[in-house]
């Protein structure tokens, strides 16, 4: 696939992959089923007496935006309206926030290298720096600019592979590239001036997921539907 891109679209990402350079935490939003063993440790920072409620405060209004995007494309594709929904209620969603020092790394650096997600629903709000690319459905590589108060949502494998790849999975990658530069340059000069950003890229993710019991073979439902000219 990738030797079919032109330069202007080839991921910034080193190949064979290096280690992201990010640190990640993760949090278990939503309940379980009983029967499956929920072994992801409930860590709270000792320095943040509220960190339960506001993660479960933001983690809830993100996977209820998922729930919403998942109705809205299901109504979409001509299905029921529940027919993502009702397989995502119990599923092992992650709220996920991730952060990169971006005084301790240059240009060129892979905050995430180039793939795509596992899960069904990846959301996130706009974060403190840039660095995001997205590849289009055309595998077109465009740099991501979220409007303040938006969410950014990009399909996982699970919601291709349940709609039969007519819903196609999104690439993409964060990178230290110029632009970030030029913006840690600005944050320090604003900090020189008074100013107290902080130099660290931080976004907020929540991976949503269907239930662990859910069969990710295509949905009989989309036969009708599935025509996609899929050059991947």
């Amino acid at each position: 696939m990738l030797d079919q891109l032109t330069p202007e679209n080839m991921p910034l990402s080193k190949f064979p992959p290096v280690l992201d350079a990010k640190w990640r935490f993760f949090w278990a939003i939503g309940e379980r089923p009983k029967e499956v063993a929920d072994d992801i440790p409930k860590v709270i920072p000792d320095e943040f007496p509220d960190w339960e409620e506001k993660m479960n405060k933001w983690g809830n209004m993100m996977v209820e935006a998922c729930f919403t995007a998942a109705e809205m494309a299901a109504v979409g594709l001509g299905l029921e309206k529940d027919t993502f929904t009702s397989r995502m209620q119990g599923g092992p969603h992650l709220l996920a926030p991730t952060g990169s020092d971006l005084q301790k790394y240059d240009i060129g650096t892979s905050f995430a290298g180039f793939h795509y997600d596992l899960n069904f629903l990846t959301i996130h709000g706009k974060a403190r720096y840039p660095g995001l690319y997205i590849w289009l459905r055309n595998m077109t590589k465009i740099a991501v600019k979220i409007p303040n108060g938006c969410l950014l949502l990009q399909a996982g494998a699970m919601f291709e592979h349940i709609t039969g790849g007519h819903i196609l999975c999104g690439f993409h990658e964060v990178i230290y590239t110029d632009a970030v530069k030029a913006a840690v340059e600005k944050v320090k000069e604003e900090n020189l001036n008074g100013g107290n950003r902080i130099l660290w890229r931080v976004s907020s993710t929540l991976f949503s997921h269907l239930r662990y019991n859910v069969d990710l073979s295509p949905l009989e439902e989309m036969n009708g539907l599935i025509n996609v000219d899929d050059s991947r």
